[in-house]
């Protein structure tokens, strides 16, 4: 347990939501006594995008982050642990090794069946509680909603893909979780960026989150946005915020919002 919640909420007033799933650094002690050294320096957070996305609350627009690290329990992956990209490799509900391979147990230690459904019931299920809360609440108010799930990831990562990767990954489930006019219309703003690179279901299509509450018959759309590190941050330990760098991507970002707050169904 821990005394830190398990996630921040701000609400909003207007028809947008940003889920920042993985952002979180926080492991309880119970947890971390449970881990190896590797463990504790929380390599693959999507560092600093509560910071990268502050404007969209003077936009109106709600915001969860999360506050507990993606190694205690990933809440972008499904509880029943299947394959979001089958054939391909992924990283488990509650992380067994980081990118890199490296093992975050000792040998034999990993979670068990028990433990995982424990931290699923504390960490899991209260932020996904309250993202389909703060989703149905907006909707209510206006008719419709967008989910944006916000993620960062190095732009390099041999693990997961070759070369070097866009540096804006928009996802849709492969066009389930949102209306292709809204998309089309939100890929076209990130191509007028002569900045930064840009695909639409590339590599990253979307995780639990996108999958899960994108309903666009039912007025909510989700899409998810896989920036790369090197867009508004150092890559390398420790990891630190490169504001003048952030001031390059953010008017794109800030567009890519606007357009979804503006849409209409």
């Amino acid at each position: 347990m821990s005394d830190i919640p398990v996630f921040t909420l701000h609400q909003g007033s207007i028809p947008l939501l940003v889920s920042i799933p993985h952002c979180g650094t926080h492991i309880p002690p119970d947890i971390a006594a449970q881990l190896l050294p590797v463990a504790k320096d929380v390599r693959d957070t999507d560092w600093h995008l509560p910071e990268l996305y502050a404007f969209a609350r003077n936009m109106g627009a709600s915001m969860l982050q999360a506050n507990m690290s993606r190694y205690v329990i990933d809440l972008n992956r499904p509880i029943d642990q299947t394959n979001l990209y089958p054939g391909q490799d992924t990283t488990l509900l509650c992380p067994i090794d980081n990118f890199d391979r490296e093992p975050l147990y000792p040998a034999g230690q990993t979670p068990t069946q028990e433990e995982i459904n424990r931290r699923r019931e504390l960490y899991w299920q209260p932020y996904h509680d309250t993202l389909a809360a703060e989703l149905a609440r907006l909707k209510a108010l206006h008719g419709q909603v967008v989910l944006w799930d916000a993620h960062s990831i190095r732009s390099v990562l041999p693990r997961f893909f070759e070369g070097k990767l866009r540096d804006l990954n928009l996802g849709t489930a492969g066009g389930k979780s949102c209306d292709p006019a809204l998309s089309a219309k939100v890929l076209a703003c990130a191509q007028t960026d002569r900045l930064h690179t840009s695909v639409l279901n590339g590599r990253f299509t979307g995780g639990t989150i996108t999958r899960q509450y994108g309903q666009p018959a039912q007025g909510v759309h989700a899409i998810q946005l896989e920036m790369t590190w090197c867009s508004y941050m150092n890559e390398q330990p420790p990891y630190n915020y490169l504001p003048e760098t952030a001031a390059k991507v953010q008017p794109v970002l800030k567009q890519m919002l606007q357009i979804c707050a503006d849409w209409k169904f």
